[in-house]
């Protein structure tokens, strides 16, 4: 398994911990059956060969009640199970969503949602083969650890010798268990080609009718299919040196005891009783459980353990697609050479920009409608990555942040905010889930969030899912008082007070401004642009920065828009 699986599987199962050892107290109820039966046996037997009736079937009586013991720890394992596996399934699921989120914010291009759906599957195939793990070869493990234990009671000679056996069978399992998966592991990836190779071919079926590809098309994906079927029967060739293993540790103790009972039995080493004891725990209890840990270590094991290392692997490489640098201190924010486009070989968006905006401070970025200024606020809140040039904050480049470091530093406000299910208090405190009553109410006063509360009746009232009980412009109240409350000390609002009168405008603009930290507006009305530090106008592939008064003065463009502004027309909005 590799790190970032194996990483994500032990914290889980840490945090399990309670449910792991009521687990392995219910386990060790439940091989209760297996480690007396061969004692019983033989105690019966050899109450019966000397005529003691009454207490041979007392012995299979305790024998019956050790089963009927067995019977009721297993139904008292499955709730603790699935509290175990149903953790992992999520933790693994919310990673893999996660990661696929970020790629998608970060892409131009559309998502696979091929790969997308193998992932989930491979998420899924972890859970199902988590619980059958912990349901069968722990109760494998454990009643051939009993069976060992029963049988050292019985005939220690004979313990001995098949525990050393076990034991060579178990080494020898071990020591072909890396060709193994390195098998298991080419045949998921053959199955994961033969996936994308189709999917690509029936989404791109009319092209290739239309160019004569279809034979080409077919026979890619034959060639895919021929390569995991000889993948999948090398496997199976491979899984199948587990019966020379099962022979070792499982048969030949049998063998060993039946060639050896004539004298045992001759030297009173053993009775008959004993014999047949011995026999039931290598035969009833040792030999299937060795064969059936095997044949599930084989298949399930190794396909689990080959799913997590490829889902770790995604992982990493969502993580190795943004750095690891920790959240810079200062909340400065630098533009140097900043060009962007949409493809390669379309007109950049926004072409060789540069700026700065000191920790603290506040900018208003304006200009016509499709000028650039939402792709400026993606690039600024590293949802865009540039083709050349860069942005920093507090001198560290955005792309070398962590990735989670920058969605806790930076927070980005859209036009349209999302409200989800569930109620105000739990919409608020998304981003701070620690945030006490005063906290949240400070914010909510400082916004203008509080008599939306009031009317909804406070904040455990149940906002619906998009939030159908609030206006468009109770939606941004909400958005801006989440963010407001949150740890981020970059906000961006990308026209995210447009549903807002001005004077509530005013006044969520001004609450931000009275935190620490540097605030972005993307400016819906003239009077941001007034309120702010600084004003960047962009104009095409040129861009002109400095205070509303000097832009007033000197870009006939930017006292063109705030004639426009002046007289209620504001400029559209960026789509």
């Amino acid at each position: 398994m590799n790190r970032p699986g194996r990483t994500l599987l032990l914290r889980v199962l840490r945090e399990r911990r309670g449910a792991l050892l009521r687990i392995l107290c219910w386990s060790l109820v439940e091989a209760v059956p297996f480690g007396v039966s061969g004692l019983l046996v033989s105690a019966a037997i050899d109450h019966f060969l000397a005529d003691g009736f009454l207490p041979a079937v007392g012995m299979l009586a305790l024998l019956l009640v050790a089963a009927a013991l067995g019977a009721l720890a297993t139904s008292r394992l499955f709730p603790w199970l699935a509290a175990v596996v149903e953790p992992v399934r999520d933790a693994f699921l919310t990673a893999v969503v996660q990661g696929v989120v970020a790629e998608a914010t970060r892409s131009t291009t559309p998502p696979d949602t091929a790969g997308v759906a193998r992932l989930t599957e491979q998420v899924q195939t972890v859970r199902d083969v988590m619980f059958a793990l912990l349901r069968v070869v722990r109760q494998i493990v454990f009643s051939a650890v009993a069976a060992l234990v029963g049988l050292s009671f019985l005939a220690p000679l004979v313990a001995v010798i098949s525990g050393v056996l076990v034991l060579l069978a178990l080494a020898l399992f071990a020591w072909l268990l890396p060709g193994l998966a390195a098998r298991q592991r080419a045949e998921l990836l053959a199955e994961e080609e033969v996936a994308r190779r189709a999917g690509t071919a029936f989404g791109g079926i009319r092209d290739a009718i239309a160019c004569g590809g279809i034979k080409s098309v077919a026979a890619g994906v034959d060639a895919a299919v021929a390569e995991q079927v000889r993948r999948a029967r090398a496997l199976a060739r491979a899984t199948a040196s587990r019966t020379l293993i099962v022979f070792l540790g499982g048969q030949l103790p049998v063998i060993v005891l039946l060639l050896a009972s004539p004298s045992l039995l001759r030297n009173g080493s053993l009775s008959i009783g004993e014999l047949v004891g011995a026999v039931t725990y290598l035969t009833v209890s040792l030999e299937p459980a060795l064969r059936k840990l095997l044949e599930v270590l084989a298949t399930w094991g190794l396909q689990m353990a080959v799913s997590i290392t490829r889902l770790g692997q995604e992982f990493a490489q969502q993580q190795d697609k943004r750095g690891a640098s920790p959240a810079p201190q200062r909340h400065d924010l630098a533009v140097e050479g900043l060009t962007f486009g949409y493809g390669p070989r379309s007109a950049p968006v926004v072409a060789d920009l540069g700026f700065a905006v000191p920790g603290g401070g506040s900018l208003a970025i304006v200009g016509a409608s499709g000028i650039g200024k939402s792709t400026l606020a993606n690039l600024l809140a590293g949802l865009l990555t540039p083709v050349r040039g860069r942005v920093a904050i507090g001198g560290t480049a955005v792309g070398d942040i962590g990735e989670a470091e920058l969605r806790g530093l930076v927070g980005l406000i859209p036009q349209e905010a999302y409200v989800f299910a569930g109620t105000l208090r739990e919409n608020l405190t998304y981003l701070a889930p620690q945030a006490t009553e005063d906290e949240i109410g400070a914010a909510m006063a400082a916004v203008g969030l509080q008599p939306v509360t009031d009317r909804l009746g406070g904040l455990d009232a149940l906002v619906g899912a998009g939030g159908a009980a609030l206006s468009h412009g109770e939606k941004q109240l909400v958005a801006l008082t989440r963010v407001h409350l949150s740890s981020a000390r970059v906000v961006i609002l990308d026209e995210a007070t447009s549903g807002l009168d001005p004077d509530a405008e005013a006044r969520a603009e001004a609450a931000f401004a009275a935190r620490p930290g540097t605030v972005i507006v993307i400016a819906h009305r003239i009077s941001s642009a007034r309120r702010a530090d600084r004003v960047l106008l962009l104009d095409g592939q040129a861009a002109y920065l400095g205070t509303h008064h000097e832009l007033v003065a000197t870009s006939a463009r930017y006292a063109d828009l705030v004639g426009h502004w002046d007289h209620d027309k504001p400029i559209p909005v960026t789509p």
